[in-house]
């Protein structure tokens, strides 16, 4: 088993070090809502995933351009990762075919609202992520459905491996002609695809692994139809691909997911769940002390919906083994009072719990391997 082995402990990224594993923030629009750049640092967050696809709508790319990049827009000092949009392309484009298409030359893309159309090829998505100064860019890809017909994961597949490898290609020319070194370059990943078919998933890791990459993704929706982790089809891909390579679970972030993923040898976790779940009164705490392992066995984890009457009067904090700065300072009788009278204040209280949930969590399986 891949937890067994020896494990990267840390990615070098330019001047940064990124401890594995580690849990990013969705920052889709260049901000995580409700929150701000010192309450992220303060509950421990060290890079963000934000997403060109969005971004070039809103603000749009001459904006981040005239601010040099994201960093200096957003004002997070911290590391970010730009996803390429393929995942949004598809999600909107198999909702309606009226919102675009897929061809082998790009993704074509009509928001619905506006009148102009935009194209997104490999070679735009690549520029637009350099150009916004990230520092680990993701291959644009053709996301599928893991239901999907063999014949549509074979189409996606060979497109797929055709995108990446004209994705390395301007990658390669971008940082020669922007002149970059090898100490200040971005990563580069690329994704997985290949649905529910493992020999489709090897022919997509093979042909990446021959174009050569930083880093790979899990490329794909990762849950069945019943919302359970697809952990044959997770643990197969991550032994595709040499344990040398950090592994991007992209989209994975429900908690006990998150801890099985890990142990299957993943590296890096990204979800919109933890802050979306914040934001509608369910918050995630512990309810096992933090010199407890955590084992696949034991339900180590609880939800608090704070819209119960039960917590009017409650002047315990969320969690007794929680160290951020709502805990301690706020009780629940006092968020329970934010949310029901709909103050923006429970949006940022709740979320950053959340957020320190899920530190905390990467942080304890960190010290659990090396119990």
């Amino acid at each position: 088993m891949v937890s067994k082995m020896k494990r990267q402990e840390h990615i070098k990224i330019r001047d940064k070090d990124l401890q594995l594993p580690a849990f990013l923030p969705d920052a889709t629009l260049g901000y995580v809502r409700a929150v701000d750049t010192q309450g992220l640092l303060a509950v421990n967050i060290q890079a963000l995933v934000m997403n060109s696809f969005h971004l070039m709508q809103k603000p749009g790319s001459s904006t981040i351009r005239a601010f040099n990049g994201l960093h200096n827009f957003t004002g997070w000092p911290g590391l970010i990762i730009t996803d390429s949009g393929g995942f949004q392309a598809y999600s909107l484009i198999h909702e309606s075919t009226r919102f675009g298409s897929l061809t082998d030359h790009g993704i074509i893309f009509r928001p619905e609202g506006k009148n102009r159309k935009f194209i997104l090829t490999p070679e735009k998505s690549i520029q637009r992520q350099i150009s916004y100064d990230s520092d680990a860019v993701i291959c644009l890809d053709d996301c599928t459905h893991v239901e999907s017909d063999r014949e549509t994961q074979e189409i996606s597949v060979k497109r797929t491996l055709n995108w990446a490898k004209r994705c390395k290609q301007e990658y390669l020319h971008q940082i020669s002609l922007r002149q970059i070194d090898e100490a200040q370059r971005p990563l580069i990943f690329g994704v997985v695809q290949g649905g529910g078919y493992p020999d489709l998933r090897r022919k997509c890791a093979e042909g990446l692994l021959e174009i050569g990459f930083d880093g790979f993704g899990y490329g794909g929706w990762p849950l069945d139809s019943n919302g359970d982790l697809l952990e044959e089809m997770v643990a197969l891909t991550r032994e595709l691909i040499p344990t040398e390579f950090p592994m991007h679970a992209l989209g994975i972030g429900h908690p006990y997911n998150l801890m099985r993923t890990y142990q299957l040898g993943y590296d890096i976790f990204d979800c919109a769940l933890p802050t979306r779940d914040a934001r509608h009164g369910r918050l995630m705490r512990f309810n096992v002390s933090a010199d407890t392992k955590l084992t696949e066995e034991s339900r180590w984890m609880e939800y608090v919906y704070i819209q119960d009457k039960k917590y009017i009067k409650d002047n315990r904090p969320i969690s007794k083994y929680c160290d951020c700065p709502i805990c301690q300072n706020y009780s629940l009788g006092y968020l329970h009072h934010l949310f029901k009278t709909s103050d923006w204040l429970y949006q940022r209280l709740a979320t950053l719990h959340n957020l320190r949930f899920m530190t905390q969590l990467t942080e304890r399986l960190r010290d659990d391997e090396n119990r």
